[in-house]
């Protein structure tokens, strides 16, 4: 690992630096998961800025723009019930109706009675929600395509299939060997 130099698989990140320290101070600690979710992390926290500013350029915060981008995506009629939205945003129904009451009154969407039982409420994307989702979301992932330039096609590919094998191990309990035959 050299410092500052961006030759294949020589290139010390911060990940790395870390990594090195530790071992100074903790040489029987393997801090091999560092190299994978510490970089996650900070993957995390390097991006997040610039997708936050996008957002913020089209008036939205990002949990609002995920409210939006919600409803966009569900196709049309572009409306779903306030119990579906929180359990698709993984929110409190509080945090939900704050956000809606913001959008509400931006007019980008609008609660509506439903058809099916009067008692119940549908929250519904406006034509001004629905153009802004859209608009919003073209322009992050062509923020979000500019980030990954250091990898090629087939790089990109292979990392999307190995996280999102990660993920579907620890969302499945298998990270962790959460099993039915342990105590």
């Amino acid at each position: 690992m050299t410092n500052g130099t961006k030759g294949e698989g020589s290139y010390e990140d911060h990940v790395d630096r870390l990594r090195r320290q530790w071992a100074l101070e903790l040489p029987d600690l393997d801090t091999e998961p560092m190299a994978i979710l510490g970089r996650a992390f900070r993957l995390s926290n390097l991006v997040r800025p610039s997708i936050e500013a996008t957002f913020a350029d089209f008036g939205l915060d990002r949990g609002e723009f995920d409210v939006i981008a919600t409803l966009r995506r569900s196709g049309p009629p572009y409306r779903l019930t306030p119990t579906d939205m929180y359990s698709a945003l993984m929110i409190s129904s509080g945090g939900l109706t704050h956000r809606l009451d913001r959008l509400e009154k931006a007019g980008l969407i609008r609660r509506e009675k439903s058809p099916r039982d009067g008692r119940s409420v549908l929250v519904a994307l406006s034509e001004a929600g629905a153009a802004l989702a859209e608009k919003a979301f073209r322009t992050d992932m062509a923020s979000e395509a500019s980030f990954l330039q250091a990898l090629d096609g087939k790089e990109r590919e292979a990392l999307a299939a190995l996280l999102r094998k990660l993920i579907a191990g620890i969302e499945n309990g298998e990270a962790r060997g959460e099993d039915e035959n342990e105590g």
